[in-house]
């Protein structure tokens, strides 16, 4: 009976080492080489150029191919480009990977500032919550609520 325990260790140690990886989050690095608008960039990748689109927020558009140009749209651009534009980023990923329009999703990190989150926190990005992607939900409603309350951004009184 020992003998039988001694083989199952190593398959239980196996388990739990591909559960706890599996928990981990997806980092990449990158280079922002272009700013879309206030969601979307382009990342160079070391072997490939990526479209991004953040994850758990939305900006107005500048260009919808419906609506036009969108209130408040060139200062959330204007306010991503500050934050990223030819900067360095970490880009975290979650479970769903990618879009129904095959752009990468993910959570932007220049340094230690989660650009997503400070997007929010300036007022420039409401939360977007699509699941299962939820893993800064309640820190972006948190800094939307602030966000508003203070009149930040597009919060910002008319």
């Amino acid at each position: 009976m020992a003998l039988q325990r001694w083989y199952l260790l190593p398959l239980l140690l196996l388990f739990l080492a591909a559960g706890s990886a599996a928990a981990a989050p997806a980092l990449i690095d990158g280079t922002v080489v272009r700013v879309v608008d206030g969601d979307t960039i382009y990342v160079q990748l070391a072997d490939r150029l990526e479209k991004i689109r953040y994850i758990g927020v939305d900006t107005p558009e500048i260009r919808h191919p419906t609506r036009g140009e969108e209130p408040g749209g060139r200062e959330a651009a204007a306010a991503n480009r500050r934050l990223v534009d030819g900067r360095q980023v970490r880009l975290e990923l979650d479970v769903r990977v990618r879009d129904r329009y095959g752009r990468l999703l993910a959570y932007v990190w220049v340094g230690d500032t989660m650009v997503n989150a400070e997007l929010v926190r300036q007022g420039y990005a409401h939360v977007m919550t699509v699941p299962p992607n939820v893993r800064y939900q309640h820190l972006l409603v948190k800094l939307q609520r602030e966000a508003r309350e203070n009149g930040r951004g597009l919060w910002r009184p008319a």
